[in-house]
């Protein structure tokens, strides 16, 4: 990895020589010796130095700087992402093993031996055939890179490969070589930022490149690879053990709760968008598959299923069938399957002849796996076929569970409209449009294309009523099968959701619904907005203990709960290694379904690769399976209740931390002053608003992206562990938390995700940001609780410094650091500028350079930390 970096590095250089002069390489060189020896020394001299290299650029050449080290970064970011599937290909490689209790649990197949270690045969298998996955991908407005930048990056991937493969010195990889400057030379010139905001349409577009690319093709690959591990030669020769325990759920073109744009029309085109990806790439599949089916009929004989399917079709379509025949004599399997992708293309078109839904098909290829089966082709049958059914089951004709979601307030004011009798207005119009919308799809796609409702600030179980009620207002008896699903987002709202939970489950819609689906009920659980609300470790402790409560509802009412995580990306949205979240949650909050939402970047750099996106699934999917395990479940429930006392204390010490700095007054305006927030608003991320009103007057007015993004920027992160110091403090006994921190689960993973939002802040930089708001006090309170829990981490995870204990990681973030402390000092340099210059109208005069600046500072940084919001 080293020597692609070194490599890529190189290439980047020549291009600025060559782009630039050497003047702007020699500008950039500069710059970053200067903070590298500042960030290496730590003296206030060696900073100033570097920080007055940052100020001496012209605007135009500091513009320049900030787009060298940001394509710098890109480059950084594809060498690890291409270590990390080397890495997974060598592992890959090696011979995988059947059974053995010493498997890793960090896979889908050691998770499975260590729970028939547990609990025999028959429940492991029972947990396996229960198992699920459920990611649900958002348009939150996280990825700060443009789709042209990510395109280029993804171009420089397969040169890389082609590099590796190329023989030291020879022509191919002097080739690759030189179509790597090229494509660098590409990256360079395009331009950074997003000259406006994407629609939704855009957004949902730009999701679809994740499964055309990798998704589609990746996730039969999980499933075939975990077969493979667990029954080793047998696997492929007959029916799997694996099911198709994967779904994707989309929010882009649904979720509409704070963004305007997204409208009943868009719904319906993010729907349709994704069936046409779906059914094209089905097409595809059954179109390869069935041109390897070249089994003639005297060995291979068709059932008589089979025969009469193309019967069916013959007798329909005698001009295609004899054409189909002639290009297949004598191989009925292989003409069955290309019927199928025939009426799969006809039903992407809408064409009469085309099936009436995925069950059709689904019924059918199990019709040839059968014959197949029957004929001795016991490996075509469970090879290819059994791909072809893998996707559809996952997929169906709908690719994504496109769900929406509304904000409670907004059902409120439209039920009220619909009551008073009057005219209504066009946002309630809009309302009830969103029902027909979803009923249109239902008809056309099936119930699990949508149906979904999550309702943000659930505060009531009315709130939950409403949605039917408005439902019945726009289409009466012919309302769509919904399945409503509450939004618990602040801190009140976790503590009042058993009470909201026990009375929906009353009312005739709800009842009638979980009947039908075998007492199946969906909760989501908001991360972002409880911790701006009381700080993470309140918000932590507080989402515990709500699922906890929640899950012991749920088991003692007989409901099987399917708990929904509104995970972000950052650390103060809930972000962190997914696995090791799952196996801290309380006992049968899991119980073998894990759904989340996957944002922005997070989106591309867990699923945009296809080796890292089967590594991904894999790991997550273990722990899903492994967490209600009964020695997982007893270690959870012992410590919460061994450590009640300790997590009462950091409970009641955060939140009284966190309240003395949010609270105070003038707080909002000092952060708007001391990180770029504001700026940040004018990144066109996305097509959502990036604040619930026209100015920051409160906190409540700043939606928890920007919240996030904003104290990332300015190297402080605050909103992942401010308040665990205090909290810690509070404690003090060391034994006991060192204890703690070995044996409860939900402790480590809060420490261990705060070493690593800490590891990416830097004091000397923070200081400089915190400067600029001419509030010491506030200035000081962020600074103290910064060094105490630095201490206290450092005291708990061992050695001298963050990160020790994982010194891979402490490395990739030491490299890192001064790179983008060279971004940071330049987005200072811009800031400052901005802050002290008076009043201009938006846009013009140097105002408009230094904000250019800043943004692509912002995008710079953002790609260097390998996180926005």
């Amino acid at each position: 990895m080293r020597s692609d970096v070194r490599m890529l590095g190189q290439l980047l250089g020549q291009v600025l020589r060559e782009a630039g002069g050497d003047d702007l390489f020699e500008d950039v060189e500069r710059l970053r010796l200067a903070t590298i020896q500042a960030y290496e020394d730590h003296s206030s001299d060696a900073f100033d130095r570097a920080a007055a290299i940052a100020d001496s650029f012209t605007i135009a050449r500091a513009d320049e700087v900030a787009r060298a080290f940001t394509c710098y970064f890109h480059l950084v970011n594809l060498a690890e992402e291409h270590q990390r599937v080397r890495v997974l290909r060598e592992r890959a490689g090696q011979a995988p093993s059947t059974g053995s209790g010493a498997q890793a649990t960090d896979t889908v197949a050691g998770a499975y031996a260590r729970l028939r270690e547990e609990v025999g045969d028959d429940e492991a298998r029972r947990r396996l055939d229960g198992l699920r996955f459920h990611p649900v991908f958002t348009a939150h407005p996280t990825e700060a890179r443009r789709r042209a930048v990510s395109s280029s990056i993804r171009r420089l991937s397969e040169l890389l490969t082609q590099h590796d493969a190329a023989s030291a010195g020879g022509s191919e990889e002097h080739r690759a070589r030189r179509r790597m400057l090229e494509e660098i030379d590409t990256l360079w010139r395009t331009a950074p930022l997003r000259a406006q905001k994407p629609s939704p349409t855009d957004e949902v577009r730009t999701v679809m490149g994740v499964f055309d690319e990798t998704l589609f093709t990746t996730v039969p690959h999980v499933y075939r690879r975990i077969d493979d591990a667990l029954r080793g030669e047998e696997s492929g020769a007959s029916a799997p053990v694996v099911p198709a325990f994967v779904r994707i759920g989309s929010w882009v073109g649904g979720d509409r709760d704070g963004n305007p744009f997204v409208t009943a029309a868009v719904t319906r085109e993010a729907s349709q968008i994704a069936s046409d990806h779906v059914l094209r790439g089905l097409e595809r599949a059954l179109d390869r598959i069935g041109r390897t089916l070249t089994l003639a009929a005297d060995d291979t004989p068709p059932s008589a299923e089979v025969t009469a399917l193309w019967e069916r079709f013959a007798a329909t379509e005698p001009t295609a069938a004899d054409e189909l025949a002639a290009r297949s004599p004598d191989e009925p399997h292989r003409r069955v399957v290309l019927v199928m992708a025939r009426r799969v293309a006809a039903t992407r078109r809408g064409d009469d002849e085309g099936y009436t839904g995925p069950d059709e098909l689904l019924a059918e290829l199990r019709a040839v796996q059968s014959s197949l089966v029957a004929a001795g082709a016991r490996r075509h049958a469970f090879g290819g076929v059994q791909h072809l059914i893998w996707q559809v089951e996952t997929y169906g004709f709908h690719l994504t569970e496109l769900e929406v979601r509304q904000h409670s307030q907004v059902h409120a004011k439209a039920l009220a409209e619909l009551e008073a009798g009057g005219p209504i207005s066009t946002q309630t119009e809009e309302v009830l449009e969103v029902f027909r919308a979803i009923a249109d799809i239902q008809r056309d796609r099936g119930l699990r294309a949508a149906g979904r409702y999550v309702v943000s600030f659930t505060q009531a179980a009315s709130d939950l009523a409403n949605v039917y009620e408005l439902a019945r207002h726009a289409l009466g008896d012919d309302a769509p099968v919904l399945d409503v699903v509450p939004l618990f987002e602040t801190f009140a709202d976790l503590q009042a959701a058993p009470g909201i939970l026990a009375e929906a489950v009353t009312f005739p819609e709800f009842r009638e619904r979980m009947a039908a689906t075998g007492n199946r009920l969906e909760v989501m659980l908001g991360y972002s907005d409880s911790s701006k609300d009381v700080g993470p470790v309140a918000a932590n402790l507080a989402l515990y203990t709500a699922q906890e409560k929640i899950a012991r509802w749920a088991q003692e009412s007989g409901i099987e709960l399917t708990l929904f995580h509104g995970r972000g990306g950052a650390l103060g949205r809930g972000g962190g290694p997914a696995n090791s979240a799952i196996l801290a949650q309380p006992p049968h909050s899991v119980d073998g379904r894990f759904k989340l939402t996957e944002q922005g970047e997070v989106i591309f750099a867990r699923y945009g690769e296809p080796a890292i996106a089967m590594r991904h699934i894999d790991q997550v999917a273990a722990a899903t399976l492994l967490a209600s395990s009964p020695t997982v479940e007893e270690r959870t429930s012992r410590a919460a209740t061994r450590y009640a006392d300790v997590a009462a204390t950091m409970d009641a010490a955060s939140r009284e931390r966190f309240f003395a700095l949010v609270k105070a007054e003038g707080f909002a305006p000092w952060f708007a002053t001391v990180t770029p927030m504001e700026e940040i608003g004018l990144l066109a991320l996305g097509s959502r608003p990036a604040r619930r009103g026209l100015s920051v007057e409160s906190l409540e007015d700043l939606r928890a992206i920007p919240w996030v993004f904003a104290w990332t920027q300015a190297r402080i992160n605050l909103a992942g562990w401010f308040g665990l110091g205090t909290a810690l403090e509070a404690v003090g006994d060391e034994e006991l938390l060192t204890e703690a921190y070995r044996e409860w689960p939900l402790l480590r993973t809060m420490v261990d995700n705060v070493a690593m939002s800490l590891s990416k802040t830097d004091e000397r930089i923070a200081r400089q940001y915190l400067a600029l708001g001419d509030r010491d006090d506030l200035a000081a309170l962020v600074l103290d609780e910064l060094a105490l829990t630095r201490r206290w981490v450092i005291r708990l995870t061992g050695g001298e410094g963050l990160l020790e204990n994982k010194p891979v990681l402490q490395r990739a973030v030491q490299l890192r650091s001064p790179y983008v402390d060279a971004l940071s000092l330049l987005q200072l340099r811009a800031l400052r500028a901005l802050r002290s210059a008076p009043e201009q109208p938006e846009g013009s005069g140097a105002d408009a350079e230094q904000q250019r600046l800043l943004l692509l500072s912002v995008s710079g940084v953002a790609a260097g930390l390998q996180n926005t919001g």
